[in-house]
């Protein structure tokens, strides 16, 4: 069993002076953006679509693990590009097309063309940058992996061999079986939360515009396309599709699931009762992976930088790696907790939390003032 994390108490951090730094920080950041970093988002565009272009003309020849792994890269470099652009963080760097802005990727028709996946843009944008970014960590948290895996998997009265299975069957699945409808959920009800079930006319919905679409692209029309090849041609690639489709899952979950989950980590009992106290708790509530260098942040698809992104959402991928750190020394001068280890601890960290075997850290707090502000600024942000 691990050790038990150093208790933390937030009176003992001077929360003005701590967010006063953390502006400095952002204006600096704001004042060096330029054409390095629209050049490397190009840079990490081409990586994916060069993964793309590997797996499709390799795909048709048998079912086999490069082409797979090739395609599935591509698609979770989509998700990557989803993930910062739809954040708005390229909006503000000069010679950036309003394709790659939070305005244009993704919007509309753009969706077949930036990012096809198993949900739809719009309720990915306001489950993930309003509801998740305002409420970290707190009850209104709809990505609150603790709380979510109460019942089948923690505290579930079935053997722990058989959660694990029920684990591995969710890493496996998760964009379509979890994403697809909890993001379609918490756009039509705005955030309130109303239980797990859909209404029919949600699940209508999500068939038609959320599952028809994916499955019908890369399940029907993309192993069609190689049919004059012959069958078995189309065959391969639609099992080389397929497992393409399982490792994007998994890919994304071993690097998404971990970022707030473990017993080091913490979850909030009431929102901050300030701007200090919401930029403490974005950071004791997240954890990094470790960081630098472009092909170790790709493959962790940029989430590594999971603190420095929740403090401020809109900045470009390479700001993270130029500001990390400085916030990491920052929060050792204050003396908040800066959680930043590999991958596969924070994996079996997040495990022991959602089978029951430990538990989150919990933090109560005062007033939602400055929640609500951010809240307003991240759904101002999701309807530009």
């Amino acid at each position: 069993m691990s050790q038990a994390p150093r208790a933390f108490d937030p009176s003992t951090v001077d929360l003005e002076s701590f967010h006063r730094e953390l502006k400095s920080l952002r204006e600096q950041m704001d004042a060096s953006l330029g054409e390095a970093d629209a050049a490397h988002l190009r840079k990490i565009e081409r990586w994916g679509r060069l993964s793309t272009l590997v797996g499709v003309a390799t795909c048709w020849l048998a079912p086999n693990p490069l082409s797979a792994a090739a395609l599935s890269l591509g698609r979770s470099t989509r998700w990557l590009l989803m993930h910062h652009v739809g954040h708005r963080g390229y909006d503000r760097v000069p010679g950036v097309p309003v394709s790659r802005t939070g305005k244009g990727f993704a919007r509309g028709k753009r969706r077949f063309v930036d990012w096809l996946d198993w949900m739809l843009p719009e309720a990915w944008i306001f489950e993930h940058n309003v509801l998740h970014h305002s409420h970290t960590g707190e009850e209104a948290d709809p990505d609150l992996l603790e709380r979510n895996a109460e019942g089948a998997l923690r505290g579930s009265r079935w053997p722990l061999a058989v959660r694990y299975v029920l684990l591995g069957l969710l890493a496996f699945t998760w964009r379509a079986s979890y994403y697809a409808p909890e993001t379609l959920s918490a756009l039509r009800r705005k955030g309130r939360r109303q239980g797990a079930s859909l209404s029919r006319a949600e699940i209508w919905e999500l068939v038609v515009r959320c599952y028809a679409p994916y499955a019908g692209f890369y399940f029907v029309l993309f192993p069609a396309l190689f049919l004059p090849l012959g069958l078995w041609a189309a065959f391969s690639v639609l099992c080389n599709s397929v497992l393409a489709d399982l490792l994007t899952n998994l890919h994304t979950f071993l690097v998404v699931g971990p970022n707030h989950t473990g017993e080091d980590l913490y979850r909030f009992d009431a929102p901050p009762e300030s701007r200090g106290a919401r930029f403490m708790q974005q950071v004791v509530g997240s954890a990094n992976y470790r960081t630098g260098g472009d092909l170790n942040d790709f493959a962790h698809l940029w989430l590594n930088y999971q603190i420095e992104h929740h403090l401020w959402p809109d900045l470009p991928m390479l700001k993270y790696r130029e500001v990390q750190p400085k916030v990491k020394a920052l929060c050792e001068k204050y003396g908040v907790p800066y959680v930043q280890e590999s991958v596969w601890t924070r994996v079996r960290k997040m495990v022991d939390v959602v089978l029951g075997k430990a538990s989150m850290r919990r933090l109560g707090t005062g007033s939602s003032e400055a929640r609500t502000e951010d809240s307003e600024r991240n759904l101002f942000l999701a309807d530009a």
